[in-house]
């Protein structure tokens, strides 16, 4: 069962400060998030066109999925001993879009212990329909890896 701590605080704990990801590059924005709902918002600009000037496929992925993980990631019993990674992402796009404001709605389909499935809504500012997804992501156990520069710094394996 979830923890009954505030999901944004949930989040926010699992986040390390000052780290950018592909949320950051694409200017996406958690507006709610839990582990029963996501809704994130992505701008549409130039910077998410293919080269005819619509709306990228891979970009409306990239918000499907992510909005997907953290919600799956929150719907965690321990979610600072687990974590969650995609293993299988499906996406119809049902509508062009050049410009705007992409929208997309987050809801499990189906919570289990090793794995987990994810139906996401895509819509535009006005409402209509842009993409439909569905995803599906692996329970794993998160290891805390050593860092790079202490790695490198162990004993010497010459001969």
């Amino acid at each position: 069962m979830p923890s009954e701590v505030d999901p944004s605080a949930r989040l926010s704990a699992l986040v390390q400060p000052g780290v950018k990801t592909l949320l950051d590059v694409l200017s996406i924005t958690i507006e709610e998030a839990s582990g029963q709902r996501v809704v994130m918002t992505m701008p549409v600009d130039w910077h998410v066109h293919q080269p005819f000037g619509y709306l990228h496929g891979g970009a409306s992925a990239v918000l499907a999925e992510s909005a997907a993980s953290i919600g799956g990631q929150l719907a965690l019993a321990d979610p600072l001993s687990q974590g969650v990674m995609g293993i299988e992402l499906n996406i119809s796009h049902l509508r062009s879009m050049r410009e705007g404001t992409l929208r997309a709605e987050a809801t499990p389909v189906r919570v289990g212990r090793t794995t987990m499935v994810w139906q996401i809504a895509l819509t535009d500012q006005a409402g209509r329909a842009i993409a439909t997804s569905r995803c599906t992501l692996a329970v794993v156990s998160r290891q805390r890896s050593t860092p790079p520069d202490q790695a490198m710094a162990g004993p010497s394996k010459t001969r």
